[in-house]
């Protein structure tokens, strides 16, 4: 099967300090993420793999290596163009939400699109608006919203200005399970339905099992990789790889 590599990472590192001192939090890593593919990163904490996103999402800058956007070689940008290409080919998804709380859910969405002075296409808006179920809380604030409904806000304003890829950094750290399975089950969805390229922080062996393929980090270094992930193979292979889990 032949995969369109949405972006990539070749020869990462990411330092931080100098000398002696200096820790890698990337060493040397290659990867490929997949369009219209919902990828997972795992590791244990301090593995790299908020790292690995920041990096990719042109959110931080590796110390060396290469990081690509389709062709787009985002070192080889200026502040401008970076500025430009994290606003119309990027999504990011936060685990705190990140909503503006004196804007409605409909005006938090739309933020992005307004800044960049550009206007949503409306049937794409309908769209995400449906696949998300937030059409009977557009007019709420997010003080008005249970925290799954505000991610999905968050969600969605990821998605309306169709961009190339979204990250999603532990989208569902915050919530409990049920608004878990809603938030994940969209992420899916838009994925299946709309061709979206999803890659997705996560410590939940349960939120994994929704992609397609889980990159599995220890140390800095891509160590393994899983595709059609479930649950209980997900927590196998981060107990191999990890034994202070089993232990835990």
């Amino acid at each position: 099967m032949s995969h369109q590599v949405a972006a990539r990472a070749e020869h990462l590192v990411k330092a931080y300090g100098a000398g002696a001192a200096a820790v890698r939090a990337l060493d040397d890593v290659t990867v490929e993420f997949y369009a219209g593919e919902f990828t997972a990163i795992m590791g244990p904490s301090g593995s790299g793999k908020s790292t690995l996103m920041h990096c990719m999402a042109a959110l931080d800058q590796p110390t060396e290596g290469r990081i690509l956007l389709g062709d787009t070689e985002l070192g080889r940008l200026n502040d401008n163009r970076l500025t430009a290409l994290r606003r119309d080919q990027i999504g990011f998804v936060f685990q705190s939400f990140n909503l503006v709380p004196t804007l409605t859910a409909q005006e938090n969405i739309l933020l992005p699109l307004s800044i960049a002075g550009r206007s949503p296409d409306p049937e794409w808006f309908d769209t995400v608006i449906d696949t998300v179920d937030l059409r009977p809380r557009l007019k709420h604030r997010p003080s008005e919203l249970s925290g799954g409904q505000q991610q999905r806000v968050a969600c969605a304003r990821a998605l309306v200005s169709k961009p190339e890829i979204v990250f999603a950094d532990e989208p569902t750290g915050n919530l409990d399970s049920t608004s878990g399975a809603e938030v994940l089950g969209f992420l899916r969805r838009s994925v299946d339905d709309f061709g979206q390229t999803i890659v997705m922080v996560t410590h939940d062996p349960v939120a994994a099992s929704y992609t397609d393929r889980v990159i599995f980090l220890t140390d800095g270094q891509v160590r393994d990789e899983l595709r059609s992930p479930t649950a209980e193979s997900v927590l196998s292979r981060m107990t191999a790889l990890d034994p202070r889990r089993a232990r835990s």
